[in-house]
């Protein structure tokens, strides 16, 4: 789904977007295109998330298929459009796995936001298919919910194979490629991802042409995963970061 901008967007980066564990296309629009500030944006639903794991029945089998199908739609839009000055990948919630992931082998990629830090996503998914082990932790609807949606959504049979199929999903192994301007947002009171994730992903950054953490807390309003009740503060640090390391060029 693509959104020229208005006169003077090509002077600015092309802004990619895509979603995670449960996305769908109708949630990108308020989520960042309504603030998108005169730049063009591009929208991606991979087949390994939740609406199209629906409609084409197909699961999220290996880590590496988010950089070969963000290689596939960048082909196809470069295709049909000019190739943009630049390109900024922004990647939501599990997204924050998928967007690093994919930048570390895609040359054409020049910024990459982490929207919340993901970088370990089965450290997240273990304690809550620990807890659904339990079928008294059933009644809790965000563990049903969890545990339900990650089987179906990662194509397994039970929590002992969803835990293995979600441990692949870490960047350890390939943050040290990510050579992109970085920024990562994160939430002291995610209720998902555990805040030191964070200062893991910096440390493994260790060729990023840049790095750059925003940090919510309760007080800002936005201390909660993917700054959920609060979008205009991760709206404002991203357009801010993008001013700073991607100026508009001459002419805009």
């Amino acid at each position: 789904m693509y959104y020229p901008g208005p006169q003077g967007a090509e002077t600015k980066p092309l802004v990619i977007f895509g979603g995670g564990f449960d996305s769908i296309l109708e949630e990108y629009y308020p989520n960042f295109a309504e603030a998108r500030l005169n730049v063009a944006t591009l929208y991606l639903l991979t087949k390994d998330q939740a609406r199209a794991r629906h409609c084409v029945s197909t699961a999220l089998r290996t880590p590496r298929n988010g950089r070969s199908q963000l290689k596939r739609a960048l082909n196809e839009f470069l295709h049909t459009h000019a190739k943009p000055s630049k390109i900024v990948l922004i990647g939501m919630s599990m997204g924050g796995y998928f967007a690093p992931r994919a930048a570390a082998f895609e040359e054409r990629i020049d910024g990459v936001v982490a929207y919340d830090t993901m970088y370990d996503f089965g450290a997240v998914v273990r304690p809550v298919m620990g807890a659904a082990k339990n079928p008294l932790a059933m009644n809790n609807i965000s563990v049903a919910w969890a545990y339900r949606n990650a089987m179906w959504t990662m194509g397994t049979k039970d929590a002992d194979e969803t835990i293995r199929a979600c441990a692949a999903c870490t960047l350890a192994p390939v943050a040290g490629r990510i050579r992109q301007d970085v920024l990562i947002l994160a939430g002291t009171e995610d209720h998902f991802v555990p805040l030191q994730q964070t200062a893991e992903f910096e440390k493994a950054l260790v060729k990023a042409r840049s790095v750059t953490t925003r940090i919510f807390d309760r007080q800002s309003g936005g201390a909660g995963h993917c700054q959920g009740g609060a979008l205009t503060l991760y709206h404002a640090a991203v357009f801010d970061w993008l001013l700073e390391k991607f100026p508009a060029r001459a002419g805009s």
